[in-house]
């Protein structure tokens, strides 16, 4: 099998009845890429499965755009008159998984804007009308502050309590996604998605539209909603209803993440965050002992082609990083595994990582004391805004609105540090000082 890794740009073209056509002497791999690329009815990488969708500014979707979003985009000074939303250019898509990994592959320098915070956050504290913790072990909410108002004092504090509460919430918010993807570079490098829709000349704003992506052919609905949470092998995922953890393939993986709702069902559509300091809390002093130092493998949502195999099935990108991650702001360990993407742990055989995984998904999945449930709901004419630490927590969507009431919202990603686990910190409850039970 060739392993020219020469792409479609650099091989002989030619014309033919107004079809792009390539050297029939080039190497396999750029055939196959070639064709990947320019026939419209396969599908490799696309996890929507949704071949149709065009490349571009989709003026289809301005037909279904919501009201409410659509102001927040004009205001904002987004310019749909072309269409709604972006999609990547499908030459720019990877198709070979090697192509994916080279996407960000290599270091870059990143700031942990939290670690240096005032601890008691008394310029963000001062702005606000109110803060109140909505769960005893995650979520704080923040009224009578409007993000896109921020110092980068502010910001700095901001950062430090998503990353200690797992997620912080603001209702009523007027935030035009030029900030909000602003407020994102501000916490580290921007991930842009080469798959995802986008806001249009925004990228790195992930649109977040499942009545977009049902209209286009994704198949939801309220029987197979769920089945990923069953068994994510077997079933795959549809939509994000199944818990995870974003972005766990990159180089440096998601930091902190930004999802704004400007169009919000009157009932239904919430979502849910689990805390993976108290999921490490919830594991005996001897499980923790054996897991501490331990490693998994983490893939990639998307899957791609093995140019060396190309008809081997579908590859995805794979790390190796820690199952027990040590946070760089607060110093605390967290349980870093998500159903959807954590695959195996290294040094343990296959049935025992299995089993072992499988108990931890549960942990996460299981203890309602260590979730929150965010109803999204604001006064009309706003946005609400939900920012989490997307190291130290699980998300799912809940999608029982069922596409009966519109959901729109804007997503924005800030990559962070290569994950690493310091065997001299402390879990949470350790740090804080709260019983930490013993068994016996």
């Amino acid at each position: 099998m060739p392993t020219n890794v020469a792409t479609i740009e650099t091989l002989k073209k030619e014309h033919k009845e107004g079809e792009l056509r390539l050297d029939q002497h080039a190497p396999l791999d750029a055939q196959i890429e070639h064709l990947i690329r320019t026939d419209q009815h396969l599908n490799i990488t696309r996890a929507t499965k949704v071949p149709q969708l065009h490349t571009g500014p989709d003026p289809e979707g301005l037909k279904i755009l919501p009201e409410h979003t659509r102001k927040r985009l004009v205001e904002g000074g987004v310019d749909i008159s072309k269409g709604y939303p972006e999609i990547p250019d499908r030459s720019k898509i990877p198709v070979f998984v090697d192509q994916a990994y080279a996407i960000r592959n290599e270091d870059y320098p990143y700031i942990e804007r939290g670690a240096n915070a005032d601890p008691e956050k008394k310029s963000l504290f001062a702005a606000a009308k109110e803060i109140k913790d909505v769960t005893k072990h995650i979520g704080t909410e923040i009224t009578g502050l409007q993000l896109k108002d921020l110092t980068d004092k502010q910001k700095d504090e901001l950062a430090l309590l998503i990353e200690e509460r797992g997620v912080v919430f603001f209702r009523n918010q007027k935030l035009p996604p030029k900030v909000q993807r602003d407020l994102g570079e501000y916490w580290g490098q921007v991930e842009v998605h080469p798959q995802t829709p986008q806001v249009p000349g925004l990228p790195g704003i992930t649109v977040i539209w499942n009545d977009y992506l049902q209209k286009n052919g994704m198949n939801i609905n309220f029987k197979n909603d769920n089945y990923g949470n069953f068994d994510i092998l077997r079933y795959g995922s549809v939509g994000n209803q199944t818990w995870h953890t974003d972005l766990v393939h990159e180089h440096q993986p998601a930091g902190i993440t930004h999802l704004h709702l400007d169009t919000i069902p009157d009932v239904g559509g919430d979502t849910i965050w689990a805390s993976g300091y108290a999921a490490y809390d919830k594991l005996s002093e001897e499980f923790k002992r054996f897991l501490d130092g331990k490693k998994a493998v983490y893939v990639s949502a998307h899957s791609y082609l093995d140019r060396d195999d190309p008809f081997g099935g579908p590859k995805r990108v794979e790390r190796v990083f820690p199952l027990v991650r040590t946070h760089p702001a607060t110093g605390w360990k967290y349980l870093f595994v998500n159903r959807s993407m954590t695959r195996r742990i290294i040094g343990v055989t296959p049935v025992e990582s299995d089993l072992i995984l499988n108990y931890l998904f549960d942990v996460y999945e299981k203890n309602a004391d260590i979730q929150v449930r965010f109803r999204w709901n604001s006064e009309p004419g706003y946005g609400t805004s939900a920012i989490w630490d997307n190291r130290s927590t699980q998300h799912r969507a809940v999608w029982d609105n069922e596409g009966i009431g519109a959901r729109h919202g804007t997503r924005v990603t800030s990559l962070a540090e290569i994950p690493y686990f310091d065997p001299k910190s402390k879990s949470q409850r350790e740090a804080l000082g709260l019983p930490i039970s013993k068994e016996d």
